[in-house]
This record gives structure tokens, C-alpha cells and sequence, in this order.
């Protein structure tokens, strides 16, 4: 089951934080399909939010057919695969894991503020794909 997180300054909406967690969650493989999510309640009493909150990430979960709502019985991972989507891999490489936990703590080491990080990563990100574009 995932473990639903705010992070109030970080200018995103908290349904959006909620819908990428459960993105991100699947993409890793620490979500699989049939997995239950936590009820609107439970996420309500965990994060102190309002249900309308919940529920509008849900929802949005929903439209993106990641997952599927089962009245009375709650929202469920959808089977990516059987729908013609994209699967997550089995496993994500624990080294490499290691590694950016590593680049991580030397890049805060040296100054840089999560906001620094964020726009390295994205440009170091965009300019491999463009490479490979170019290629």
C-alpha cells in the first residue's frame, strides 16, 4: 500500500502531488495492478486534507485509467498491460538506486537546494533525450 506525503511549499496542487505519487508508485513497480488504495478516509485522517481533495486526485487517477473505482469496495491499480498500456518494470536496479541516493547527498553536501537539484536533473534529463533525438 502506498503512503501518501504534502509537501506544502512546493507550489503543486495537493490532488496533483497525490495523483504523481500514485504515477510514480506504479512506474516503480511498487504499485502493481489489483493493489488497493488507501480509502478517501484513511487518506483524509492521514494528511489532514479535505475528502474533495482526495477524491478529485482519484478521480483524475481514474480519467488517466490508472486506476479503477469499485463501489464499495474501493479504488484499485488498473491492469496496465491488459488495457494496451505501459508496464512498470518488475524492479528497479538497487545500485543505481544507491547511486542517485549518493549524487543526491553530495550535490546537498555541496550547497545545492532541492529546487537546485530538481532544475539539474530536469535539464541533464532533457539533454539526454535531445542527444539521443540528435543522434
Amino acid at each position: 500500500m502506498i503512503a501518501f506525503y504534502l509537501e506544502a511549499d512546493s507550489g503543486v496542487p495537493a490532488y496533483l502531488q497525490l495523483v504523481r505519487q500514485v504515477e510514480h508508485a506504479i512506474r516503480l513497480g511498487r504499485l502493481r495492478a489489483g493493489d488497493r488504495l488507501p480509502s478517501v478516509r484513511d487518506v483524509v485522517s492521514a494528511l489532514g486534507i479535505n475528502p474533495n481533495t482526495v477524491v478529485k486526485s482519484y478521480r483524475e487517477l481514474e480519467s488517466r485509467r490508472l486506476v479503477d473505482t469499485r463501489q464499495g469496495r474501493g479504488t484499485f491499480v488498473a491492469d496496465l498491460a491488459a488495457a494496451g498500456g505501459r508496464t512498470a518494470p518488475a524492479t528497479i536496479s538497487a545500485a543505481l538506486t544507491r547511486e542517485l541516493r549518493d549524487w543526491i547527498a553530495g550535490a546537498r553536501a555541496s550547497g545545492l537546494a532541492r529546487d537546485d537539484l530538481a532544475a539539474l536533473f530536469d535539464e541533464a534529463l532533457h539533454n539526454a533525450y535531445a542527444d539521443e533525438g540528435a543522434a
